[in-house]
């Protein structure tokens, strides 16, 4: 009742909520790595997500019209499956989880979504690539921030 009061804007937002988001509010990256179920992330990190970015902080939605407001903060997305990549296209999980995660949470915070990997058949192939891959989002983030605190100095 306390998250519903608060993005009513009838109570203040709960502490735990507000710890949460000083510490996003220090980052200038957000790095998700989840491993798919039912093709979406975790329930306990949607429910963190429904709780943390929430009215009146990741967006404001009070006057009829919402405003974006985490553009500074770069989201990275890396989901790890367990079925085939031509599963999830026939099916359309792809572009279903691109809506709901990319766009429909981030995207209405105004938070710019710069990776979103799927890292598919994680439990019956040689992981080998999907460790690259994770280490290439990791390096590319790392020589971004670097390059940006030299920009900065």
């Amino acid at each position: 009742m306390a998250d519903v009061a608060a993005h009513h804007r009838k109570a203040p937002r709960p502490q735990d909520v507000v710890a949460e988001q000083v510490r996003i509010e220090r980052a200038d990256a957000l790095v998700l790595i989840f491993p798919v179920y039912w093709w979406s992330m975790p329930g306990i990190l949607k429910g963190w997500i429904d709780r943390v970015f929430s009215n009146g902080w990741a967006y404001d939605d009070s006057e009829g019209k919402v405003v974006k407001k985490l553009g500074r903060l770069e989201i990275h997305l890396v989901g790890i499956g367990g079925a085939d990549a031509g599963t999830y296209g026939r099916h359309g999980y792809d572009g279903a989880m691109k809506a709901q995660i990319d766009h429909g949470i981030f995207d209405y915070c105004g938070a710019p979504v710069v990776t979103s990997e799927l890292l598919l058949e994680a439990d019956t192939i040689d992981v080998a690539p999907h460790l690259e891959t994770a280490r290439t989002i990791g390096r590319d983030l790392f020589k971004s921030r670097k390059s940006e605190a030299v920009k900065v100095a």
